[in-house]
């Protein structure tokens, strides 16, 4: 999934000091951190580089981090083909037009109410929650429902 915008609700405060700070959500890391012990495996894939997303990730245990990569659905394909995962099985929710080609790609392409036009269009599910709000909960409890039908 995409770091800013799903997991945080976009906003990104500056410090004087030249250091930044982002909330993320604990229903998220929950949704996250139950998706991770049921053996879904987890990536985040940002456009830009933040070490407020590496602490996020290194408390959750995330195991894929790419940052600095606008090209989101390379580092996907990459990814997947690294872990012998088809488009089919995978899940990946963006919030902009650099993540369409990504949700247009995945299996399951999810995004937030509050995303860019384009990226509702491409994405097969909205959440109903907002971006750094419980969104991603929603959708993990998604999965983990579906997979347990499975």
């Amino acid at each position: 999934m995409d770091v800013d915008g799903i997991l945080t609700d976009g906003t990104v405060t500056l410090l004087s000091d030249g250091t930044e700070a982002k909330t993320f959500s604990i229903l998220d890391g929950m949704g996250l951190v139950r998706c991770r012990n049921a053996g879904i495996v987890l990536a985040w894939i940002s456009g830009r580089a933040s070490a407020a997303t590496d602490l996020r990730a290194g408390e959750l245990k995330i195991p894929y981090v790419v940052q600095g990569r606008a090209d989101k659905l390379v580092v996907l394909q990459e990814l997947a083909g690294r872990l012998g995962l088809s488009a089919a099985e995978i899940c990946y929710m963006g919030d902009d037009e650099i993540d369409v080609p990504a949700l247009q790609w995945a299996g399951i392409g999810a995004t937030v109410s509050t995303a860019m036009p384009a990226a509702i269009a491409a994405a097969g599910y909205v959440a109903l929650r907002p971006a750094g709000r419980g969104a991603v909960r929603e959708v993990c409890d998604h999965i983990l429902a579906v997979s347990r039908v499975l």
